[in-house]
């Protein structure tokens, strides 16, 4: 299967800047994996496609405000820092641009509470990069980062907890798990109160997700690898949940990676944490996941592979036709789509 079979057009007017106020007016489009049924509606009314028993599983990773700007000790000048991954207490991997800048042995100021050291160029250009810094290494980076959007959005954030999801709590994401922003405290109480059960894995995002596959065949591209882990508790949930027959409900295509990935491994879900570069596009056959809520992503991305692989390439991009015509708005601060 070709990389070019997962196109579609979208007018860059498309292309959300800014996210929903309030996050729960989104716009929702539901489709029907047992016919062609398209239905359009608004976020808000999400429980109205949920039952008493279904499991709702989230991802509460929180996004790093991991974009650093720093002084070069000696010359001056200026580069840019990116955190991808922690690799041990305060080394993290990192873009730095220009990397020419950026070279082993260099050591940079970050503002008032922070240095750093450029340790290793590695073989795909990231930099390993180990920081100093008074106090928390958290705390500073929020004095000093800026939360890390996405290229395609042009418009300056007035206020960094709108690139959060309501219940984001585990520090790690370089991006955003968006299907989740459509959420408000007050519609996750009213879901529970309908009898639907949440539960909360974590998967920490890395810039990969944005990343283009460069491959003409999809089956050649080499995914990106993010840690997981999966608390007792949610496991035991989806246990439960899958013994009596209820629904499990992915939010998002971070927490659906995930599930599939221990699936996968186990055959069962289990409270276990590790890395997982698990690709899903057609023809994977879904172990864990009834139901999908995500928001629409880029053509030819890794992200639509996965929502065809779910409900299937041809009425994926149909409906994303549809939303085009329809007025959707599209990306990390858009509408969203529930796939039942």
């Amino acid at each position: 299967m070709n990389t070019s079979d997962f196109y579609y057009a979208l007018p860059p007017e498309r292309i959300a800047q800014t996210p929903a106020e309030p996050r729960d007016s989104a716009r929702m489009m539901v489709l029907r994996r047992g016919g062609g049924e398209i239905l359009h509606d608004v976020f808000r009314n999400i429980g109205h496609y949920l039952k008493p028993g279904d499991a709702l599983i989230l991802n509460d990773t929180k996004v790093l405000p991991a974009r650093l700007h720093a002084t070069k000790e000696g010359t001056g000048a200026r580069v840019e820092f990116l955190l991808l991954r922690p690799l041990e207490q305060n080394l993290w991997e990192c873009l730095a641009g220009p990397g020419k800048k950026a070279k082993p042995g260099d050591r940079f100021v970050f503002g008032q509470r922070m240095r750093g050291v450029v340790m290793e160029a590695l073989p795909n250009g990231n930099r390993t990069v180990q920081f100093f810094c008074e106090g928390s290494f958290y705390e500073a980076l929020d004095e000093i980062g800026e939360m890390p959007l996405p290229h395609y959005i042009t418009q300056p954030l007035d206020d960094a907890t709108k690139y959060q999801t309501v219940y984001a709590r585990e520090n790690g994401s370089a991006a955003a798990p968006t299907a989740g922003l459509h959420f408000t405290p007050e519609l996750l109480e009213r879901l529970r109160g309908q009898g639907v059960l949440v539960g909360f894995v974590t998967l920490h995002v890395g810039l990969g997700t944005f990343r283009p596959v460069k491959a003409r065949r999809i089956e050649d591209h080499e995914m990106h690898s993010e840690h997981y882990s999966v608390p007792e508790a949610t496991a035991a949930l989806i246990n439960a949940t899958r013994a009596r027959g209820g629904r499990v409900i992915s939010v998002g295509t971070t927490c659906c990676r995930t599930l599939e990935a221990v699936m996968r491994d186990h055959g069962t879900m289990l409270a276990c944490e590790g890395w997982t570069d698990i690709f899903i596009y057609p023809g994977y056959p879904f172990r864990c996941v009834d139901a999908l809520l995500t928001n629409f992503h880029l053509p030819e991305s890794t992200l639509i592979m996965l929502v065809s692989a779910f409900y299937g390439r041809e009425k994926t991009l149909a409906a994303y036709e549809t939303a085009v015509r329809e007025g959707y708005r599209f990306y990390s601060f858009g509408d969203c789509m529930l796939v039942e």
